[in-house]
């Protein structure tokens, strides 16, 4: 069987079968065809390729790629997606499907990149002819697998006593904390709109990558948010000071997995940390919840995952590069004398 490139403008006529392929593997969120829509409706060039093997219903592998360069391929990767777009049969083999989608590049192509891979969806191949891979980022997740009060228990002695003491300040301040949870699809544009209003008052804004429901940004979250949300499967908690809002995290949900795409927090409140104090009484009612086993992050692991978390993998990027090249750079190196 044979790749077939398909040009992206016709996705949509194929978004059952890459569901398929979705569903009968890790059956993410953040590869859902939903998502897959919002990110090329909103960051596409319009010259992307779905690539697909198999049968059309029933595909082995599909993956979006677009030209990075000259000569270079590249699975198609903004930087709001967390995962490479890549999808595979497991009982496939990861070096023969990169092998036969190389073949059907241009003839001038020198390099196919398949990036931002978890090794808990796709097992990090071995480095042998063609295939080579890279370090990306250490990302970290959360088991939830025991109650609330054991897991709490569990955290550094430095966490709880900080919290705590944060709670007791502002209580003698008169301020009363609440968290809150929008899951309502009428309710997202509003919801991300007051995220963005919450991230525009940091850092974020100075450099211009703040979410704002009228740049690319707020309506992508925005379209994402409410796609998933007609499903049950988007979730928007909100922390409040009083009436006021002071944190905010953005997440969808899907096998059993949260997954929080984005978080906000006024940076101008010093005495506390509001996003800490939200997570605590965000993790305690996701603990609560039967239908979430596991919390996922998807992000660079920061100092503040690690008070949280013990689970830490590192993701990776495959690179393929055809035998022909890989021939012709062994004997151009090894003609070489390299001297230091």
């Amino acid at each position: 069987m044979k790749w077939q490139l398909i040009p992206i403008t016709d996705f949509s006529l194929h978004r059952k079968a890459w569901d398929f392929l979705n569903q009968n593997g890790s059956n993410l969120p953040l590869l859902d065809s939903r998502f897959v829509e919002q990110l090329l409706q909103h960051f596409g060039t319009g010259h992307e390729q779905l690539a697909v093997i198999g049968e059309p219903q029933h595909p082995i592998a599909m993956a979006i790629i677009g030209k990075v360069k000259f000569g270079v391929w590249s699975t198609f990767q903004p930087a709001q997606a967390p995962l490479g777009l890549w999808l595979s049969q497991i009982d496939n083999s990861f070096d023969q499907l990169l092998s036969s989608l190389a073949s059907c590049l241009p003839i001038h192509s020198l390099v196919l990149g398949i990036t931002q891979q978890d090794p808990y969806l796709l097992p990090r191949p071995e480095e042998k002819g063609c295939i080579s891979t890279i370090d990306y980022i250490q990302t970290a997740h959360i088991n939830i697998d025991r109650s609330f009060d054991d897991y709490w228990q569990s955290r550094g002695k430095n966490l709880r006593h900080n919290l705590k003491r944060q709670r007791n300040r502002l209580g003698r301040e008169g301020t009363k904390t609440r968290l809150e949870v929008v899951s309502h699809p009428l309710c997202m544009h509003e919801a991300v709109r007051q995220y963005g209003e919450l991230e525009s008052s940091g850092w974020k804004h100075e450099i211009g990558s703040a979410v704002h429901v009228d740049n690319v940004q707020g309506r992508f979250y925005i379209g994402v948010l409410t796609a998933f949300a007609e499903t049950g499967q988007s979730y928007v908690y909100r922390y409040y000071y009083n009436d006021k809002l002071v944190a905010s995290d953005m997440c969808v949900l899907g096998c059993h997995t949260l997954i929080i795409l984005k978080t906000a927090y006024d940076e101008t409140i010093e005495t506390s940390s509001p996003t800490m104090l939200m997570r605590q009484e965000m993790f305690e009612t996701i603990f609560n919840d039967s239908a979430i086993k596991r919390i996922e992050f998807y992000g660079k692991v920061m100092d503040w995952h690690t008070k949280w978390l013990d689970d830490v993998r590192l993701m990776y990027h495959v690179n393929y590069i055809p035998w022909k090249l890989v021939r012709i750079s062994k004997k151009i190196f090894s003609k070489q004398k390299w001297s230091i």
